[in-house]
């Protein structure tokens, strides 16, 4: 494949619904531009994009797959992306490489929650969006309906775009076209008419702002709309130097702008990484600015070391071809590089620019994984750090109180996929678990004992002897003495403090770490020739076990603040849930959008797995964060439960 310039490149993701057509329809682009002579089919596993052994496994897309199109001697980077909410760190990836954006909808289907969400990603990052309607083939198929619903849901921006443009669907386009732009607007109101130039120009301008928002129809089985869409792209869509400039920093931290250019220096984003198990890493960059050849050492600001691009390939789907040079604008894969990672900065170290890391959602689901044999622990956290090279929207963390390895990632699904892949590229199997929760336990009551400790084996002997009042506390331990006349000696004292705090990590109703307690050592005894301080040490210890159950002991759990964002409609089930988690609402408070976001505090243990709860409650419009607000006292019935697990796992 040959070189190209910034105005003969387009860059588009296609984003939509799972099962919208996103894959099928590149199907067709390639066959109507002769790449490929029949069309593939998902549920056959012969599609370009959904190469991956495991997508063609599911039927569906995991990760994101860059399809170029040589079509009118320009080139259409297609990339393909998910349909599934729980790899919406794709898309965003994918929205990064991208000047434009086409949302699929299923003619068949309609708007679908995909649709939605499609539609906000787009907004967010701002980026100029098509729809296309596919899958006109269906039966009972009403595209009119279709048309009014996506503008009576996304605005009156929505306009249909036919090629070629005539009739009623003109008259409507210049009016918008008219409102793009206040020359034209003048034009049009004194009836002049636009001439073909000013017409496409004003389009084009509309669309790169968001103010217009084509309506295009296709079927990708039997082609029909195929090659008018590649046009519109052509002809419509923003080329990656229309962009009005990419923002970064400098090595100061100070805002730059670095323009899609040839001429600018060179400078390249990395927005998807590979890890193949026989090339191994393969990073695709955006070029941004500057020309790009093979052997080329640029310096990646994240890591500040420099690496050598030593040969450029494109991809389409699994298949590769090399390139001599690839100038700004274009999408460029590059393997082996030993620092890079997603969301790097490649620039010319003389002429510094930083652009910002791609963002990615928190993760919203927390599984426990554990290897099916013993000792698989390390093999489990190098297959998942591997796999956070290809995907950075998930998160493992190490919960070392519990004993357990945590996946975060958007939801079941994902999770699922990374085990899997943990099975099938590392030979790790892996079981998953609730996570365990992080209980305390600590006192209500007050207490006042004696702990002495007496050992007399014949020689040396040990005796410690301490009374200890203990009570409630607001820090986690307090911890004084009121000791007169020597009974206890002063060297002997950080013993007892030391033997105490040792103590409080486990304590006696089910082994959780004990806080919220002072304790006040106010008298005791010792003998000149067998106390030491490991004697008082056992004493405080003694004292500890026997005070603490004498002083009330209670558990406690973690309680979560969360943050729930759903639509109206759902209030009822939302408010219904949270109270059967055991939740406190704290408020609610109204958004722009119509929706409603519920403020409450939830006990931990209720919220597992409440990710896919909320999406099945919600038919996953509903969105959640989640953060550690303090600790609260478990109802006796749950502790008692709680208690009883805990006792059966040190059997």
């Amino acid at each position: 494949m040959k070189g190209y310039t910034s105005n003969n490149v387009r860059n588009v993701a296609l984003v939509g619904h799972g099962g919208s057509g996103k894959t099928t329809f590149l199907e067709a682009a390639l066959l109507a531009t002769g790449v490929i002579n029949r069309l593939g089919r998902v549920e056959d596993g012969n599609t370009v994009s959904d190469y991956d052994k495991m997508e063609i496994e599911k039927g569906y897309s995991i990760n994101l797959s860059i399809v170029p199109v040589e079509y009118n001697k320009k080139k259409i980077n297609f990339i393909d992306t998910p349909g599934y909410f729980d790899f919406v760190g794709e898309v965003n990836s994918a929205l990064r490489a991208c000047e434009a954006a086409v949302i699929l909808v299923d003619a068949s289907a309609g708007i679908q929650v995909g649709t939605e969400k499609a539609w906000n990603s787009c907004k967010e990052h701002n980026i100029p969006t098509f729809f296309l309607i596919n899958k006109i083939d269906k039966e009972n198929v009403d595209v009119d309906k279709i048309v009014a619903d996506l503008k009576a849901k996304f605005g009156t921006s929505l306009v249909v775009l036919t090629e070629p443009i005539e009739g009623d669907v003109k008259e409507a386009l210049t009016e918008a076209v008219a409102e793009s732009d206040e020359e034209l607007l003048e034009k049009y109101f004194s009836g002049e008419e636009f001439t073909d130039e000013e017409f496409t120009r004003g389009l084009t301008k509309g669309i790169a702002s968001r103010f217009i928002i084509p309506i295009m129809t296709s079927c990708a089985l039997d082609g029909r709309g195929v090659k008018e869409f590649l046009d519109a792209i052509l002809k419509y869509a923003p080329t990656p130097g229309d962009h009005p400039g990419y923002e970064g920093t400098d090595e100061k931290g100070e805002t730059v702008t670095r323009k899609c250019d040839a001429g600018e220096p060179v400078s390249a984003f990395v927005f998807k990484t590979l890890v193949d198990p026989f090339v191994g890493k393969i990073s695709f960059l955006k070029v941004i600015s500057g020309k790009v050849t093979p052997g080329m050492e640029l310096y990646n600001a994240r890591a500040e070391r420099a690496e050598k691009l030593s040969t450029l390939f494109h991809y389409r789907g699994k298949t590769q071809g090399e390139v001599s040079i690839v100038e700004a604008g274009d999408i460029v894969a590059a393997t082996k590089l030993q620092y890079t990672q997603t969301g790097d900065t490649f620039c010319d170290k003389a002429s510094y620019i930083q652009y910002p890391a791609i963002e990615f959602p928190e993760p919203c689901l927390f599984m426990a994984v554990q290897g099916k044999a013993k000792g698989d622990e390390d093999k489990i956290g190098s297959g998942i750090q591997k796999l956070m090279e290809e995907d950075p929207s998930f998160t493992i963390v190490r919960n070392n109180e519990m004993h357990q390895i945590l996946i975060g990632g958007q939801g079941d699904i994902q999770i699922g996929i990374i085990t899997a892949k943990l099975k099938e590229k590392y030979g790790v199997e892996v079981e998953l678990a609730d996570p365990k929760v992080a209980y305390r336990e600590t006192i209500k009551g007050k207490s006042d004992v004696q702990g002495k400790h007496k050992k007399q084996t014949g020689g040396a002997g040990q005796y410690g002897d301490v009374h200890i009042r203990f009570s409630p506390s607001t820090e986690v331990f307090e911890f004084s003495e009121e000791i007169f006349g020597g009974a206890v000696p002063k060297n002997y004292i950080p013993a007892v403090e030391k033997g105490l705090r040792e103590n409080m990590e486990k304590g006696p109703l089910a082994g959780y770490p004990v806080v919220n307690i002072k304790a006040v050592l106010y008298d005791g005894s010792y003998h000149d020739v067998d106390s030491n301080e490991m004697a008082f040490k056992i004493a405080a210890s003694l004292a500890f076990k026997k005070g603490i159950v004498e002083a009330n002991p209670v558990l406690l759990e973690p309680i979560m603040r969360v943050e729930i964002t759903v639509p109206e409609e759902y209030m009822g089930d939302i408010m219904g849930d949270l109270n059967k988690r055991r939740g406190k609402i704290l408020g609610m408070e109204p958004l722009p959008d119509g929706g409603q976001k519920v403020i409450a505090e939830v006990p931990q243990a209720e919220m597992f797995k409440y990710a896919i709860t909320l999406r099945a409650m919600t038919q996953a419009r509903g969105t959640f964060t989640m953060k550690f607000e303090r600790y609260e006292e478990v109802p006796p019935h749950i502790a008692e439960k709680v208690i009883e697990e805990a006792k059966r796992e040190e059997q």
